[in-house]
């Protein structure tokens, strides 16, 4: 007997349905969001639910030279525990590449990998319980330099194969070109988190088959059901998941965290297991966004055209794979910018390490290289006696253009617009004499009248990839019925993808509704008994999914019209619905939805497969790599206090190419959270490694904006619709997040004349104490 689930809450679009696309409905999930009524996968409960914990390591590298769990196991109220050699199936995996333990064998890599698991009938009691699980180290020297990593033989390898990840080189034009003015740079960025507010977590309840359902906060339903199931040594339909109430991701819901491990204590126990980690455990539960190092050179004529560029990248991608080969993938195809460039030589290297394993966040490799392209463009522009936004302008890529990989850009490339419709913008006002202090950096701290403060304008520019690339059969699927319900005609979408807080939710109703004519649209939970839908990263779910959607709408459209025919003996050439009616060409109402159908259920599945891409060329890293790209331009103005090192964003603006903004209100509400993103890594976001080890996995001491950080914004969004895409739309969620920080960095070195090459920018950076 199965167990009862737990508790949980045309491209002419000339015409506007009202709730459908080109409008900004209520989201359905808003208001209890609003009131924290919202059920989120931390809320799960059952009446029998054990708790489960995880003991993880204290080291960043280190041999495991005994563990015993047998005092453990004795606690009152402990149920199980369980060490790798408990896991039935592969005690690996990996979105790559099979690299990672579900539970440590014989060595530790990264501070926080789990080494034993238990469950008891209380929290209390299984974080007591792991105290007295038994492990003895061998604490072994961690390699922490990326660049040592990759090119040093003689550090321990961490890995079977060693400590290189990938390795990409991209030759474009005369590797060795000259130009008149050269600029040069070493550029580093720190280790940024995710920083979502719900914390991992789910519930894994076994099933009398032998299988187990898992009710989890994800990103990727379907590739997480992959690798749970091979842990388990499962087939697929074993293992069952659905989406819970997602707290944010950003990147970091991409890997496993708590899903083989509840599973295993599930399936040992016989009884379901919850899991939910603490603030501190979180940071150590998920992967967060690579630190790198970058080498740059610009070389240009006097005039101020790019001759070429050159650069080196390292990116650390920690104790295991995860995403890294995206992140020296994307890092090395973006790595000059959205700017017209003849020559290239780029090389990127990603390396394993004993720090945290990286692996995806928003702006996925492109962070990176967009931080260091945009400081050398502004150096560039001062060695020009240039204005940094007339720069930009000068050699911004437009639609026709060849991107560093030799691909051509086949739609929309508004890059050169972006930049002028920033520069027209009104500068705030200068700061008076009188000043409120909550205006001035330090704010309420009352720390300085003015004296020492210096203000600074800066731009960053970007191009991020849209959904997976280099060769990759992306595709969402969807499945969409039409049924009368309580004498209306009601359509319900099902898809695996996941809603992270993006309001995916809502775009699909919006999409059924201008397709079908219905008002009433449900979605049903997303969950594995429909087909994949890929990850909700890549900024490509309103792509994929939202074209899955749409073609499976159409079916049903198509089918709609066939009953039409057949009951009604007319040619539908021509039939639109509309209005729970169907309308004919001359716009006479046919007949009523509900009166057509009847007891008929009209029910169809559809993919939709995004346009091919294609591997890069070994050798010179030419290729058609990406399906699309995004575009977005931010303005920054800082005053900065020079003598404590204090930063205070006084305007942040924004214009970003959306293709066809689907809901006006989310596209605004993307751009500003992605906008704070930035702002945070370009001013306090980092997570300190020393030595391999974490110093401050807490929101006290990890700090993120909060809504007295975030300036005011104006913000341009500009609809050149994509011929190649559904309804024409170009991902939104990734760019402002990676275009906002070099836009502040760039000001605070305008305001300041410093160097300061690495971000975030601290105090002491400024000050240089």
């Amino acid at each position: 007997m199965t167990r009862p689930a737990p508790a949980r809450s045309s491209q002419e679009l000339a015409d506007t349905v009202t709730g459908g696309i080109g409008t900004s409905p209520l989201r359905p999930d808003g208001t209890l969001k609003v009131r924290g009524e919202f059920a989120y996968s931390s809320d799960l409960w059952h009446e029998d639910m054990l708790w489960g914990a995880t003991l993880r390591s204290p080291h960043p590298h280190a041999r495991i030279v005994r563990l015993d769990v047998s005092r453990a196991l004795a606690q009152p109220g402990v149920h199980a525990v369980l060490t790798h050699e408990d896991v039935p199936g592969e005690n690996r995996y990996g979105l790559k590449y099979q690299d990672t333990p579900a539970l440590a064998e014989d060595r530790v890599r990264y501070q926080g990998e789990p080494v034993a698991i238990l469950a008891a009938d209380h929290p209390e009691i299984a974080r007591q319980a792991l105290k007295h699980i038994v492990v003895e180290y061998e604490v072994l020297e961690p390699v922490t330099d990326p660049e040592r990593a990759a090119h040093d033989e003689t550090l321990p390898k961490l890995h079977p194969g060693g400590n290189l990840v990938r390795y990409q080189r991209i030759v474009k034009g005369d590797p060795a070109a000259k130009a008149d003015v050269v600029v040069s740079g070493v550029y580093e960025i720190g280790m940024q988190d995710q920083a979502f507010l719900g914390p991992e977590s789910g519930l894994a309840v076994p099933d009398d088959d032998g299988g187990v359902d898992l009710y989890l906060a994800t990103q990727w339903l379907h590739v997480d059901q992959k690798q749970t199931a091979r842990a388990l040594g499962l087939p697929p339909e074993k293992v069952r998941l659905t989406l819970s109430g997602v707290g944010g991701a950003f990147g970091g819901r991409e890997d496993l965290s708590m899903q083989i491990h509840s599973c295993l204590l599930a399936l040992r126990t016989g009884r379901p297991v919850k899991m939910v980690y603490n603030r501190e455990e979180s940071f150590f539960g998920h992967v967060h966004r690579h630190p790198a190092k970058m080498y740059y050179e610009h070389g240009a004529t006097r005039e101020g055209d790019l001759v070429y560029v050159r650069a080196r990248m390292y990116f650390d991608g920690g104790a295991y794979a995860s995403k890294t080969p995206v992140v020296v993938g994307n890092g090395t195809t973006l790595s000059v910018g959205p700017y017209n460039v003849p020559n290239a030589k780029i090389e990127g290297w990603g390396v394993y390490s004993n720090n945290p394993t990286c692996g995806a966040m928003r702006g996925l490799g492109a962070v990176q290289p967009t931080y260091a392209y945009e400081s050398q463009m502004d150096k560039l522009a001062t060695a020009l006696g240039m204005d940094p936004a007339d720069l930009r302008i000068r050699n911004a890529m437009s639609e026709g253009s060849t991107n560093v990989t030799g691909q051509l850009i086949d739609f929309p490339a508004p890059v050169a617009e972006l930049i002028q419709r920033l520069k027209d913008m009104p500068l705030p006002p200068e700061r008076g004499e009188n000043a409120d202090i909550r205006d001035l950096p330090g704010g309420a701290s009352n720390v300085t009248h003015g004296e020492g403060v210096v203000r600074g304008v800066g731009y960053g520019v970007t191009i991020k990839n849209i959904s997976y690339a280099e060769g990759l059969d992306d595709y969402s699927t969807a499945r969409v019925r039409l049924q009368v319900v309580g004498g209306e005609p009601v359509a319900m979408v099902h898809t695996a993808a996941a809603e992270v807080g993006q309001g995916l939710v809502t775009l699909q109703q919006q999409i059924a509704r201008t397709e079908l004519g219905v008002p009433r649209v449900t979605v049903h939970p997303a969950d594995t008994s429909v087909g994949d839908a890929g990850s909700s990263s890549a900024s490509r779910q309103t792509y994929v999914t939202g074209g899955a959607v749409r073609n499976a709408c159409r079916a049903v459209a198509d089918a709609v019209y066939a009953l039409a025919e057949r009951r009604l003996g007319r040619d539908a050439q021509g039939m639109s619905l509309a209005g729970g009616k169907i309308v004919a060409a001359d716009g006479e109402v046919v007949v009523s939805l509900a009166d057509l159908l009847g007891e008929e259920i009209l029910e169809e599945t559809r993919e939709y497969h995004h346009r091919k891409t294609y591997p890069l060329d070994p050798e010179t890293g030419q290729g058609d790599a990406h399906v699309q790209y995004g575009f977005s331009a931010h303005r920054a103005v800082v005053d900065v206090d020079v003598e404590l090192g204090l930063v205070k964003v006084v305007q942040l603006d924004c214009a970003q190419d959306v293709g066809k903004a689907m809901n006006p209100d989310a596209v605004i509400g993307q751009i500003q959270g992605g906008s704070a993103q930035g702002l945070g890594l370009a001013v306090m976001e980092e997570i300190q490694v020393v030595d391999g080890k974490v110093r401050n996995p807490s929101f006290t001491d990890y700090l993120i904006p909060t809504v007295l950080d975030m300036p005011p914004m104006r913000i341009d969004v500009l609809e050149r619709p994509d011929p190649h895409a559904p309804y024409g739309v170009r991902g939104v969620g990734e760019p402002p997040t990676i275009s906002s920080t070099p836009a502040v960095a760039n000001a605070i070195r305008a305001a300041t004349g410093l160097e300061l090459p690495r971000v975030p920018i601290r105090p002491e950076h400024i000050t240089g104490t």
